[in-house]
């Protein structure tokens, strides 16, 4: 772009010399004609070359909004360490990314997630379409201003309410419910879009790409997703190859909706989907990879066992254009972290450590554990009524410098709701604190060491 506009700069300095020095001095003006031909030429040129300058402008500014940078990679490793930048400031890779699902993280203030040291939240795009609407939002100033957040914000398509709603209902997907339960509030889904019953107030809604892109550009979140079909990982192959064929589909449809709107301070991600079949991965990333998305986010069903989901992580990360930033949706173990951070995964996102925390679960390193095996403390447990110790004596948190595991084990046991929030603190603190501690590790190649220090063996 800039060898173009400099060659037509030139060439319209060329024309003008010719024109003053040669016909107008040397030939006296005696051959009018060429004198304004050369003046028409000069015009588009000059007219040409300044289009030029302004395209370039444009795109140099939209690569000032979002631009994904590695600075260092593991020698052991597929890890790396780097910096996605966005309007409303530098994301350190790899990160963790706290979900507010409906613009509130459970339990905290916005405040407290950012005095825990984190660097970006992530809304859902289906439950704010319902409540309070995107509209209402943009209205606010976008989510930012609405939620009192002035970092950066992810918000996924509502893709993974095709799954959740398709196959439970909103309290499964919500609350995490492991069983199955409740009426289902997808109706159905087509080539056009998902249609869902409203869980508010009854109303037949249908969210196509069309739909997810415009409400998640009125939300105003820095890096947002194409829309898609998730599948959950009890379906056979035939039908996972349709919901991939038609996840390329929506992608489609979702980056030209992307453009439509001329976006310039957001990102938009392609999901990867295909299942557990490496074939169908292939083919998903190959889409993704030929299309000028931003990045990628790995997402769909990733297996029945942590063996095979991790597997899937592997497989799907080997295909992809790696030069590109790339999430990996819902996952957020600190053990399954460590495998995604070798695999080269950027961010990852879980609804866990809140979750967890509310109902009376610390998330600690294994040497902190009572088993010495699982990285959390139940604290609802009675071992934990006469200790004054903090959960854990490395964290810097507010309630670990503050309060202790007896005091927390009583307002469990008196249920009071400040437990779930002292505890959640804890937990952010502690997800952000883990991936300093990677990122660092991945810096000075002793990422195992760090393993050992979260996960023991």
């Amino acid at each position: 772009m800039i060898c173009v506009q400099i060659l037509l700069y030139y060439a319209a300095c060329f024309f003008f010399f010719f024109e003053y020095v040669i016909i107008n001095q040397i030939l006296m003006n005696k051959f009018r004609w060429i004198n304004t031909g050369l003046h028409a030429i000069l015009y588009i040129l000059f007219q040409l070359s300044e289009k030029f300058a302004r395209i370039q402008w444009v795109l140099s500014e939209a690569l000032l909004m979002f631009q994904f940078k590695i600075l260092s990679k593991s020698e052991k490793s597929g890890a790396r360490v780097g910096e996605v930048c966005t309007p409303h400031g530098v994301i350190k890779t790899p990160a963790f990314i706290f979900c507010a699902t409906k613009a509130s993280i459970k339990g905290v203030t916005i405040d407290h997630v950012k005095t825990s040291g984190s660097q970006i939240i992530l809304s859902n795009t289906y439950h704010l379409l319902l409540q309070p609407g995107s509209q209402l939002v943009k209205a606010a100033g976008g989510l930012h201003k609405f939620v009192g957040w002035d970092g950066p914000i992810f918000t996924d398509s509502g893709g993974f309410q095709i799954f959740s709603l398709g196959y439970g209902g909103v309290s499964a997907e919500i609350k995490g419910a492991r069983q199955i339960s409740g009426k289902k509030t997808l109706l159905k889904s087509t080539e056009e879009g998902a249609e869902f019953r409203s869980y508010i107030d009854g109303k037949t809604v249908i969210l196509t790409p069309e739909l997810s892109i415009k409400t998640q550009v009125e939300l105003g979140a820095d890096i947002i997703v194409s829309f898609d079909e998730c599948t959950p990982y009890h379906v056979n192959k035939l039908y996972t190859a349709n919901s991939m064929e038609k996840s390329k589909r929506w992608g489609l449809r979702s980056l030209i909706a992307f453009k439509a709107h001329g976006v310039k301070d957001q990102a938009l991600l392609a999901v990867v989907q295909g299942g557990v079949y490496e074939d169908l991965r292939k083919e998903s990333a190959q889409f993704a990879n030929e299309n000028d998305f931003h990045g990628f986010a790995i997402g769909g069903s990733l297996g029945r066992t942590t063996s095979q989901m991790r597997d899937v992580v592997q497989m799907t990360s080997e295909i992809i254009d790696k030069s590109r930033y790339v999430h990996l949706l819902g996952i957020g173990g600190i053990r399954d972290i460590f495998h995604g951070v070798k695999c080269g995964i950027d961010t990852f996102d879980c609804v866990s450590p809140t979750r967890i925390a509310r109902h009376g679960s610390a998330i600690v390193k294994v040497i902190e554990s009572i088993t010495g095996e699982k990285q959390q403390l139940n604290l609802n447990n009675t071992v934990f009524k006469n200790d004054f110790t903090s959960i854990s004596a490395s964290c810097d948190c507010y309630t670990c410098k503050n309060f202790s595991r007896a005091y927390i084990h009583h307002l469990l046991k008196a249920k009071e709701s400040v437990a779930g929030t002292l505890i959640s603190i804890h937990n952010i603190r502690t997800m952000n604190r883990l991936m300093d501690d990677i990122r660092s590790g991945i810096t000075t190649n002793s990422l195992e060491d760090v393993y050992k220090d979260w996960c023991g063996h």
